[in-house]
């Protein structure tokens, strides 16, 4: 016997899962049925999503606008933390918290006594909405039918939305697992399950954000992206909110192939998984913030800062977004940031991000120091005393081996 709730607050996308949740925690719960949709840039996956919700049994649907908090309080401040997971720029990974915490407030506004989400229980958004959802409300219920319905394949949740007259996008032979957000689209499931299998990045369809390499243009886009401590604030010389920076990154990143990553990753729950995705525009902010720090950090700071990425990464991707560490690491990558201003010129030429020049008032590079030439600034000479201190640790050693070994009277090992 489940146990019965009055309202239950759906995490509400419209795809597979949670278009089947409706009707399915209808019959089995008979509570009513509240759909929430956090709008991250999923563009025309929101069309028609009201009658749908509504015409499968929901009470009522909030399509929420995430966007603009998305980008400010997520997306920026994991690329000013320069983290990857695995190369993978965390695009759903990121997404989740701010969308849970959106279905918490909502679930408390409307009396909710349960929420609900349609994440497998071999996958990593499980965990990512419900440590959000224990972050804002630790006594709501939480329930996750994908660990024990009877719907436990796609094929068959497909069949009941056929059955309960459930419109989908998808059919049997279409039907891989996507993602969709304004940071990225993912491709998981069907042949790409098989890493044996190349990804069929040029099969017609299979793209959305953009083309493959191959069938980019013959000419390179030249860009130019300046950034104020960290943050990009204009793009080809025109000032522009970071959230319609990315969006028109994506576009010219797209059209030039940047931005696909077929990957092998480590899922939070041990397992392998094969995922294709597409992020064009944020490989290119990578990119540009990247090189922008290669002149404006210091070499303990910029080595350092790596370390803290890695960090950043897995706890972004594990779904420890609320947490006091991640907290803490990004006020220590915000201090970093103090210097990254300046202007980076990249050209994008079939799936390759190319550097053409880097600018900063806060630089740290001299050509004086750094010339071959003749210069007046660095005294060559300076340079003995730095390297018999710097090595001396490893000449004593050595003296002392040499002595040890010629007391045992065995030849002092030579050089091979």
């Amino acid at each position: 016997m489940k146990k019965q709730y009055k309202k239950i607050v759906l995490a509400y996308s419209g795809g597979l899962d949670t278009s089947v949740l409706i009707p399915w925690l209808k019959e089995n719960y008979g509570a009513e049925i509240i759909a929430v949709s956090g709008n991250v840039g999923q563009a025309s996956e929101l069309e028609g999503l009201e009658e749908k919700a509504l015409k499968t049994g929901a009470s009522k649907l909030y399509i929420e606008d995430l966007q603009e908090e998305f980008v400010n309080d997520y997306v920026i401040p994991t690329v000013k933390a320069g983290a990857a997971y695995e190369k993978y720029l965390l695009g759903t990974s990121f997404a989740r918290p701010i969308i849970a915490k959106r279905i918490v407030e909502i679930a408390k506004k409307e009396g909710a006594d349960a929420i609900c989400h349609g994440c497998t229980g071999k996958g990593n958004d499980q965990v990512r909405f419900e440590l959000a959802i224990k972050a804002f409300a630790p006594e709501m219920d939480i329930i996750a039918p994908w660990r024990f319905w009877e719907l436990n394949s796609r094929e068959k949740e497909i069949e009941y939305a056929e059955k309960h007259n459930i419109p989908l996008k998808i059919n049997k032979e279409t039907n891989y697992s996507k993602d969709k957000n304004l940071w990225h689209l993912s491709h998981e499931g069907l042949d790409l399950e098989d890493p044996a299998n190349e990804a069929p990045i040029q099969k017609p369809g299979f793209l959305e954000l953009g083309v493959s390499p191959y069938d980019a243009p013959d000419t390179p886009t030249k860009i130019s992206l300046h950034f104020e401590k960290g943050i990009p604030v204009s793009l080809n010389g025109e000032e522009m909110k970071p959230l319609d920076i990315i969006l028109k990154l994506n576009e010219l990143g797209g059209a030039n192939g940047i931005g696909l990553l077929d990957v092998v990753e480590n899922r939070l729950v041990g397992m392998k998984s094969r995922g294709v995705y597409e992020t064009p525009g944020g490989t290119i902010l990578y990119a540009a913030h990247e090189k922008l720090e290669e002149i404006t950090l210091d070499k303990e700071t910029a080595h350092y800062k790596q370390q803290v990425a890695l960090k950043f990464a897995d706890l972004v991707y594990n779904g420890q977004w609320y947490t006091p560490l991640r907290k803490a690491l990004s006020a220590f990558v915000d201090s970093t940031q103090e210097t990254v201003t300046g202007d980076v010129t990249l050209k994008l030429y079939k799936g390759n991000i190319i550097p053409c020049s880097v600018t900063s008032p806060f630089s740290l590079y001299s050509s004086g120091m750094a010339t071959f030439d003749e210069d007046d600034c660095y005294n060559q000479s300076d340079s003995e005393g730095f390297i018999n201190l710097f090595g001396l640790p490893l000449k004593v050693r050595a003296l002392n081996d040499k002595e040890l070994f010629e007391k045992e009277g065995i030849h002092f090992p030579s050089v091979e």
